[in-house]
C-alpha cells in the first residue's frame, strides 16, 4: 500500500526529528556523565566569560608560514631563487599550458597569453605580454594559480622557464634568453606607462 506524498513526507520528517531528538538526549547524557556543562540557547547570550585560548590547532612554524608566503611584488620582492630558459619553457608550456591557451598562446579556449603590441586602440586584448604592466606578476599568478587543475605544482625553475617562453611568444625575449629573479624584475613591459597610480582620497565627492 502506497502512502500519499504528503503523508510520506510528514512521516519522513517525524522520523528525522525523532532521531535528532534521540541523538541530542544521548549527547546530553554523555556530557552529564563526563561532568561537562551544556548551555541552552537561552543561556548563551548571558555567557560572557571566554577562555584566553581555545586550544585548537598548533603554532604556525616558520616552515609552514613559508609555504604560504609566496606573493611577489611588482619590483620583484619575494621572487625565489632559480632560473629557466625559453627552450625549457617551451617544454613546460606544451605539457602544462597548451591545452588551455593553444599552441601559440592565442587560440584558447582560455584567455590569450599573446597579443598585439599596445597601440592607439589599446587594449585590444588583456593578454599578459602586452597588457600587464609588470612581468613579475606572471610569477606571482602562475606560481599560485597555475596549472589550472594542479595549481602550485610547478617548481621555481619551471615557472621562470614558462614565463620566459610566454614573453618570447610576445616578442619580448630572445630565443636564447634565461630568466631568474634579477632578469625578470628588470623587464620593462610595453604597457607599463599605460597605468597610473590611483592615489585619490576623500571618497565619492572627488568624483564630482
Amino acid at each position: 500500500m502506497r502512502m500519499p506524498k504528503g503523508v510520506a513526507a510528514a512521516a519522513t520528517f517525524a522520523t528525522a526529528l525523532a532521531l535528532a531528538t534521540a541523538l541530542g538526549v544521548a549527547a546530553c547524557a554523555e556530557a552529564d556523565r563526563s561532568g561537562e556543562t551544556l548551555l541552552t540557547a537561552r543561556e548563551l547570550p548571558e555567557r560572557r566569560e571566554l577562555p584566553e585560548r581555545f586550544g585548537f590547532g598548533s603554532e604556525a612554524s616558520a616552515d609552514r608560514i613559508a609555504m604560504w608566503d609566496i606573493d611577489v611584488g611588482p619590483e620583484g620582492v619575494g621572487l625565489p631563487p632559480g632560473s629557466g630558459s625559453v627552450a625549457e619553457g617551451r617544454t613546460v608550456y606544451d605539457l602544462q599550458c597548451l591545452a588551455c591557451h593553444g599552441p601559440t598562446g592565442t587560440e584558447g579556449p582560455n584567455d590569450p597569453l599573446v597579443g598585439p603590441p599596445p597601440g592607439d586602440d589599446w587594449p585590444q586584448s588583456r593578454a599578459a605580454g602586452h597588457y600587464w604592466p609588470y612581468a613579475t606578476t606572471l610569477f606571482d599568478y602562475i606560481g599560485r594559480a597555475m596549472p589550472q587543475l594542479t595549481p602550485g605544482t610547478l617548481s621555481s625553475d619551471e615557472t621562470y622557464a614558462v614565463i620566459a617562453y610566454i614573453l618570447h611568444l610576445n616578442g619580448l625575449l630572445e630565443e636564447d634568453a634565461v630568466l631568474d629573479a634579477e632578469a625578470l624584475a628588470a623587464i620593462e613591459m610595453p604597457a607599463r606607462d599605460r597605468f597610473v597610480p590611483d592615489d585619490r582620497r576623500g571618497g565619492p565627492e572627488i568624483r564630482q
